[in-house]
């Protein structure tokens, strides 16, 4: 799940294709929102006195040796949650020969047992710290999730805004940006589903996928269908430097609220970005979003990484906090995702679930962090 705005989209994974991740990508603002991070999380996850993690970076991290011993909230996490993410990892991932090991006895484990939880990760696996590319072990953790939105599948009442297909007669060719492209006469036609809220249509074409509740109560899903292949223009970042909203407020949920005190000037923030984002209707299930590994996420057990430094479908101990707070999140995730925004080693997109209050968690989301990657034992 990246963004749909330079989005990590591929072949595998529309989602992450999609999506700029989290809230950076939202605002654009990465310098000016870093002064805000929410206080250093505690103990092992304090960066060096005066400073703050990166948001991003060019360079490549790399993995040191560890012991268990070192892992800050090792001992203290309920590892058994993790063992749907560690099966979702295993089905992309047991034909490799470093992995067949690891993923049979995972088959085997008693999954309700914590301590035969605990010393099957222990037994399989040999940690390894995240290291940034200039030395450093500290770095950025941000959120993102599944919008859930209202819709119908036909025109009324309250659902007036469409979400569209590609039109099968644009072909390969370059389109114009969104303001123009909504006046293209081929656009008539390809509305996919109408739902009742541009904002949070926007956000979808961020987030890049996600799921729609039918006028009936049923669900539809959708997912990337393409794009006008136009830069991205983040209309937070032209909130913030309009004096329109303040640093603090460049989140989903300020824009938010910016767009519901000047409704007639909606169309006017949303067009300021170029870039615009096709979908397609996918299967309709109950599992999460599928990441880039291929594999459906699991909320709150799930990472966006960058490949460059941690493999895709690894076990990666994540130790940061909830946003805006101290309160400590110290726990076993999986990395099955990645995203354009989350470059270098210590560097972590947290996927927060679906609908709105994983949408709220995930847009306060800036938060510092540790990382130890899990390998396969040969």
């Amino acid at each position: 799940m990246a963004y749909a705005d330079s989005f990590p989209i591929s072949p595998v994974s529309p989602w992450r294709s999609l999506r700029i991740r989290g809230w950076l990508a939202l605002s654009g603002a990465a310098v000016l929102l870093a002064g805000c991070m929410s206080g250093p999380p505690p103990r092992i996850e304090t960066g060096p006195a005066g400073t703050t993690p990166p948001t991003a970076s060019s360079q490549k991290g790399s993995l040191q040796a560890a012991s268990w011993a070192e892992i800050g909230g090792w001992a203290q996490d309920d590892v058994r949650a993790a063992w749907p993410a560690l099966q979702a990892s295993c089905q992309a991932l047991k034909k490799r020969a470093e992995w067949s090991r690891a993923c049979a006895a995972g088959m085997m484990v008693d999954a309700g047992n914590l301590n035969a939880m605990r010393a099957y990760f222990e037994s399989n696996f040999q940690p390894y710290r995240v290291v940034n590319g200039d030395g450093t072990d500290y770095g950025l953790i941000t959120g993102y999730y599944e919008p859930i939105l209202h819709g119908s599948r036909t025109r009324q009442g309250k659902f007036q805004v469409p979400l569209y297909r590609k039109p099968a007669q644009f072909g390969n060719r370059p389109l114009p940006a969104r303001a123009e492209l909504l006046q293209n006469p081929a656009m008539r036609g390809s509305e996919l589903v109408w739902v009742d809220d541009a904002v949070e249509a926007a956000f979808l074409q961020i987030q890049g996928s996600g799921r729609i509740r039918m006028a009936d109560g049923s669900i539809m899903r959708v997912g990337f269908g393409g794009t006008n292949e136009q830069p991205f223009r983040s209309f937070g970042k032209w909130l913030l430097d309009r004096g329109e909203i303040t640093p603090a407020q460049a989140t989903m949920q300020g824009i938010k609220a910016w767009a519901r005190a000047n409704p007639g000037r909606v169309d006017e923030m949303l067009n300021i970005n170029p870039r615009f984002v096709f979908f397609r209707e996918l299967p309709a299930n109950n599992d999460g979003p599928v990441g880039a590994l291929g594999v459906p996420l699991t909320a709150e057990r799930s990472i966006a990484v960058d490949p460059a430094t941690i493999p895709l479908g690894v076990p990666v101990f994540l130790s940061t906090t909830r946003p805006l707070s101290t309160e400590p999140i110290q726990r076993l995730m999986f990395a099955q995702d990645t995203g354009s925004a989350i470059k270098g080693g210590v560097r972590a997109d947290f996927f927060w679930g679906a609908g709105d209050a994983a949408g709220e968690t995930a847009g306060r989301m800036k938060q510092g962090g540790r990382m130890w990657v899990l390998m396969p034992r040969s």
